[in-house]
């Protein structure tokens, strides 16, 4: 009776919705969340450590998790789009490697904290639209 049972809840389990399916794990975690320091043009000091990232429908999600205070921590979401790198590799002749796309994440979350007024500004997503991508790996000499 009990294998009854058991093949029963099995097959009414593909019937029986159980919530939304599990997020998309994030690539390029790091072994060890490594801490770093911003210090801002609007003179916070931001602590910041990367999560990893996910590349969806033409843009690569890159995920910080960010503090101003070393109390309070919130995840912001930097979104890079894939044509503007696409653009700025056409127009230098060569791929980005995985380091240089980073970078361009990064330095769009480096301006966001000197753009925005205040830590309660920077809980809104980060964006890097195509055309920004090539002043960004401009500022580095790329």
């Amino acid at each position: 009776m009990s294998d009854y049972g058991s093949g029963m809840r099995s097959w009414l389990g593909k019937f029986i919705r159980r919530g939304p399916p599990p997020p998309e794990p994030l690539k390029g975690v790091p072994a060890a969340a490594r801490v770093k320091h911003y210090t801002a043009m609007s003179g916070y000091v931001y602590e910041y450590y990367n999560l990893g990232y996910l590349d969806v429908g033409g843009v690569r999600s890159h995920r910080f998790k960010v503090s101003a205070d070393r109390k309070e921590w919130f995840e912001i979401e930097v979104t890079v789009e894939d044509e503007g790198v696409r653009a700025w590799e056409e127009a230098n002749g060569r791929e980005l490697n995985a380091a240089e796309r980073y970078a361009i994440a990064k330095l769009a979350l480096f301006a966001a904290f000197d753009e925005r007024e205040s830590p309660r500004a920077m809980r809104e997503p980060v964006r890097a639209p195509g055309q920004r991508i090539a002043a960004l790996l401009e500022s580095i000499d790329l």
